[in-house]
């Protein structure tokens, strides 16, 4: 690649205040290094990103695709974010290094695939030791053989992927846009249509990645359920450090689940929300910097990132101080019944939309024996009205995969307006939150927030709970809560 970045950065991973070493001391770092190889082999899902690959293919015969990975962020001037993958790059591939690109050209049968890669440097340059790609700052990378082997995927160096770029035909060329800004300098868009502020074209090669991705195969499954149950003990982690009896920072909580996020798995799948008391009916609530209240509730959305990069993402609320108030019972119960429902419904055939509905009806019947509703359960589920939203916010849930909110670019006939099919994984998670300043709602409901979100996998008979591993009933999370204060603290291993 060029040698410096669109964003202005040196891609040969210097900075301007690295000192001017002597020619000596240059000399010398580059003598005397034994040799070592990295005894890979290939993973054992590798058939698993090749049928990934083969669909894709088939979708597009005769054209170039070119997915890259992306580049590690900016956090603040020289320091960057932990780099993640892109998502629909790790799918195709397994690869978790940055900047790599994968290019699939037509070869008159389907596609040759090749790996563009950043390559362990031989240590007659001065890259293993200046360069913050370089060994001594990020450990060991992989010989393009290695890769290779460990992906069973051919293998190129990057250095070469601009000559690659320079050669293809806008017309017969496809490319996952908004990853590497070199990539999409490099490669002009096609003067075509455009749909959603980009290429037609580029648009739906996004859409043919995502709709594969709403079917899950077994071991996309297993690893969702790797990741469920690090999430599960990750909870228990939490609830075993929460005091019953006086205030604990939400930062605290965080942290402690996010300890259980880094040893059993990557990291967290997104920034978990710890909300206690009126910080629950906040939706996105990621501050953390609150505090438990004893006789409050306290609402978690939380998930692992497991190492192959598949989440969970799960959310309970328990009563701090261990037992619910029959105003919080009444709340919670209808969120439960509400979650249930939309359980219960889902299958193969059934309509997206359907089980939003049934969710929300549930919601709306327990809204009407609270008093709140201004007019009748079918008036307020009317799509003329919708009033009860008030208080719900949100949808019933969403696809769950290698993304938090996967599938994200399907089409709407596809995913929200389409049926569920055997193999989808979903959130389910029903909400009531009634703010603070809401002077609708009588007093004691303000400030009050619960979600119960599960993550479901559609069978070909209906549903299974994959995270049932943590309660969901109001007398189970009573029970629930007081065993793990019983066991007491304890540390992943």
């Amino acid at each position: 690649m060029t040698e410096e970045r669109t964003d202005g950065k040196a891609t040969d991973g210097t900075e301007s205040h690295d000192p001017d070493f002597p020619e000596a001391f240059l000399s010398f770092m580059r003598q005397g290094w034994r040799d070592t190889e990295l005894p890979v082999g290939p993973r054992p899902e590798v058939p698993n990103y090749a049928k990934r690959r083969a669909a894709l293919s088939a979708a597009f015969p005769g054209e170039t695709l070119v997915i890259p990975t992306g580049n590690e962020k900016v956090r603040a001037n020289d320091t960057a974010h932990p780099f993640r993958p892109g998502s629909d790059f790790a799918y195709l591939t397994g690869d978790m290094e940055p900047d790599s690109v994968l290019v699939l050209r037509p070869n008159g049968s389907g596609h040759d695939a090749t790996l563009y890669m950043r390559p362990r440097s031989s240590r007659q340059t001065d890259e293993f030791f200046r360069s913050r790609h370089g060994e001594l700052w990020v450990g060991r990378r992989h010989t393009l053989a290695e890769k290779s082997t460990e992906l069973g995927l051919p293998t190129a160096d990057l250095t070469e992927l601009d000559a690659t770029l320079a050669d293809l035909a806008p017309g017969r060329t496809r490319v996952l846009r908004g990853f590497d800004r070199q990539v999409d300098a490099a490669v002009r868009p096609y003067d075509g249509p455009r749909a959603e502020g980009q290429p037609a074209r580029d648009r739906e090669l996004a859409i043919a990645i995502s709709e594969l991705k709403l079917v899950k195969d077994e071991w996309e499954i297993a690893q969702l359920q790797d990741a469920i149950d690090a999430t599960v003990r990750g909870f228990e982690d939490v609830a075993r450090v929460l005091p019953a009896d006086r205030p604990v920072s939400e930062r605290l909580l965080e942290g402690v689940f996010g300890l259980r996020a880094r040893h059993d798995g990557n990291d967290v799948g997104y920034s978990s929300i710890v909300g206690a008391g009126e910080h629950a009916t906040i939706l996105h609530w990621v501050h953390n910097h609150g505090a438990t209240r004893p006789g409050e509730l306290l609402l978690m959305d939380m998930g692992v990132e497991n190492r192959n990069l598949y989440t969970a993402d799960v959310t309970r609320v328990v009563p701090i101080n261990g037992r619910f108030t029959p105003l919080q019972r009444q709340v919670y119960d209808i969120v439960y019944a509400s979650q249930q429902a939309g359980i219960d419904f889902i299958k193969p055939g059934v309509k997206f939309r359907d089980v939003h509905l049934t969710c929300m009806r549930v919601l709306a019947e327990g809204l009407a024996d609270l008093g709140l509703l201004p007019v009748s359960v079918d008036e307020a589920m009317d799509e003329k009205s919708t009033v009860y939203r008030r208080w719900t916010l949100h949808g019933f849930g969403h696809m769950l995969g290698i993304d938090v909110h996967d599938c994200a670019n399907a089409r709407k006939e596809k995913y929200r307006e389409g049926t569920l099919g055997e193999g989808y994984v979903l959130t389910v998670e029903p909400g009531l939150y009634f703010q603070p300043e809401d002077e609708l709602v009588p007093e004691e409901l303000r400030g009050i927030g619960v979600r119960i979100e599960d993550d479901v996998l559609v069978t070909a008979t209906g549903a299974a709970n994959l995270s049932a591993g943590l309660p969901r009933t109001a007398d189970e999370v009573e029970t629930w809560l007081a065993a793990q204060r019983e066991a007491g603290p304890r540390l992943p291993g």
